[in-house]
């Protein structure tokens, strides 16, 4: 069973559509339980880093997710779903993410437009699981304002103002910063490649 995470917010309804559309079984879960019981698990997520954090901690779900990623099951986050599993971000320094990676989350230079919204290329590694069957340098759709640093999970990266991490792979954990399911049949290949793991 695909376990949607839902904390309250997130892009859930185009999240459900996107594995509706590729035929992809799941369910919505709110507790530790429905974590547990899950082959595979995608926490969507917008908004802002504090809030999520204290929504799942609120659930009681913080410990069931990490022991589910610990145990192997595949997680995928999306956008705010990939910065939690860094250990802090900028957005809210006072709050712990799931620690899953070493670092904190960054926000872009002052000097640059905010968020970082629309189209843009990212920039592959050999070897990518998540990008499996795209082009080279795919277009993919971002709405960020913070960023994720370059680490040795980076299995592809973006350019604004700076290069950060657009995707991570380390064994069962993937998040990608973009959001797939605004990202057309691309976003859809994406999905459907973390769905056939």
């Amino acid at each position: 069973m695909i376990a949607i995470l839902d904390y309250g917010a997130g892009n859930l309804r185009s999240v459900q559509n996107t594995l509706s559309a590729i035929s992809a079984a799941y369910e919505l879960v709110r507790d530790s339980g429905g974590l547990r019981r899950a082959t595979k698990i995608i926490l969507p997520g917008v908004g802002h880093f504090g809030q999520m954090m204290r929504a799942l901690d609120g659930l009681g779900v913080r410990q069931a997710l990490v022991d589910q990623i610990h145990t192997g099951v595949p997680f995928l986050g999306i956008c705010l779903g990939l910065q939690a599993l860094f250990q802090a971000s900028d957005e809210a320094p006072e709050v712990r993410g799931l620690g899953l990676f070493e670092g904190t989350i960054h926000r872009f230079p002052a000097d640059v437009r905010v968020p970082h919204m629309g189209w843009n290329e990212i920039d592959p590694r050999p070897g990518s699981k998540l990008l499996r069957g795209l082009a080279p340098h795919p277009y993919l759709y971002f709405a960020n304002s913070y960023y994720a640093p370059l680490n040795v999970a980076t299995s592809a990266t973006c350019t604004y103002s700076l290069h950060y991490t657009a995707v991570l792979e380390s064994n069962n954990v993937y998040g990608v910063q973009f959001h797939p399911e605004k990202s057309g049949p691309l976003g859809l290949q994406i999905v459907r490649n973390f769905v056939e793991l």
